[in-house]
Order: structure tokens, then sequence, then C-alpha cells
């Protein structure tokens, strides 16, 4: 009983555990950035010589230069926004009630002792994002935005040649990414 109403010295607060925790999980998404002068490289853009190999280079390309398509995206979607101050502003909330709520979460959310599943929170944040974006008239300047981020990602991955990029095909394939029909899993054709 002498120790009732004492705090363990050993626990650290729960909002420093969720800063650390953030700060760990930023710096290791950024430890996969690859230099931008690799990625800025005029002599390596050039036009694919077939749909094939289009497929194959966005593949490649977005396994290899993600973290750096990320940073290139949401620096493209901020100046986009960056005239309308009332999209930035509901652009960045939601961004920050997702990573609250969704992506920076470890243990389930428990709210009024009821515990919630992945699937509901990713539904729910959902349907508050699109009205939010309806009530703020914010939707076409955001949508907007996204698509011209995603124009110059696609545009710089279509065009950015391959073959010079040191890529492990099977982690690529393992990123997320699907083999196209008919494609082994070296670089050469079937028929060769």
């Amino acid at each position: 009983m002498a120790n009732y109403g004492t705090m363990p010295s050993s626990a650290s607060p729960p909002s420093l555990d969720f800063i650390s925790r953030a700060k760990e999980r930023g710096r290791a998404a950024l430890s996969t950035r690859r230099p931008w002068s690799e990625m800025i490289n005029a002599q390596v853009l050039s036009l694919p010589p077939s749909l094939g190999d289009v497929y194959l280079r966005i593949r490649t390309n977005v396994a290899y230069f993600s973290m750096n398509y990320a940073i290139v995206f949401l620096f493209v979607v901020f100046l986009s926004l960056l005239l309308h101050p009332v999209s930035l502003l509901v652009f960045f909330t939601m961004i920050g009630v997702w990573i609250l709520l969704f992506f920076f979460r470890d243990q389930p959310l428990v709210i009024g002792g009821r515990a919630f599943d992945e699937s509901f929170i990713l539904i729910s944040l959902s349907v508050v994002t699109i009205v939010v974006l309806l009530i703020s008239n914010s939707t076409v300047n955001i949508v907007g935005s996204v698509v011209t981020g995603s124009v110059v990602v696609l545009a710089h991955a279509v065009l950015r040649r391959t073959d010079d990029l040191a890529v492990d095909e099977e982690a690529a394939v393992a990123g997320g990414w699907y083999a196209a029909v008919g494609e082994t899993s070296s670089r050469t054709s079937p028929a060769s």
C-alpha cells in the first residue's frame, strides 16, 4: 500500500512515446530515399520503346524511387494548394487526422471502452474526408493538385530508364507490384 498513487518512474508518458515512435518511423521511411542526383539525371531520360517497357519502367522506378516520389508528390500538392489557403488547411488537417488515427497507431483504437477494427476506421476516415472536402468546397482544388502530382511522378517513372538501377526484381514484386501476364522473373523475354 505504500506505492499507492505513485507512478512508476520507468514508464514514459504516452505522448512522448507516440512522438518517439513517429520520429523512428519517419527516419526509417526517409532512409529509403535515393540520391536526388541519381533521380534527376537528364542523361537517363528517354521515351520507352514499347508499351510493355512503359509498365516495366513504372514498376521498377516506383519501387526504386518510392520515397523520392512521395516527397515530389507532396511538394507538388503543397505548391498547387498554396494559392488556396482554405484547401491547404483542409488538406493538412485531414493528413494529420489520418496519420494520428490510422498510420501511426500500433494498438487498436478504443473509444468509450469499445475497440474499433482497421476496416471500420478506414471506412470512417474515408467518409469523414469526403464529407469535409464537400463541405469546404476544397474538392476541386485538392483533386486537381493530386492529379498534377500524380502526372509529374508518372511522367518521370515512364521517361526514366531503368538499366542503370540496381533493383532486386523479387523485392519490387514483393513490394506490391505485380508481374504482367506472361512476364518471367528475369528481364529477358520468353522468346529469346
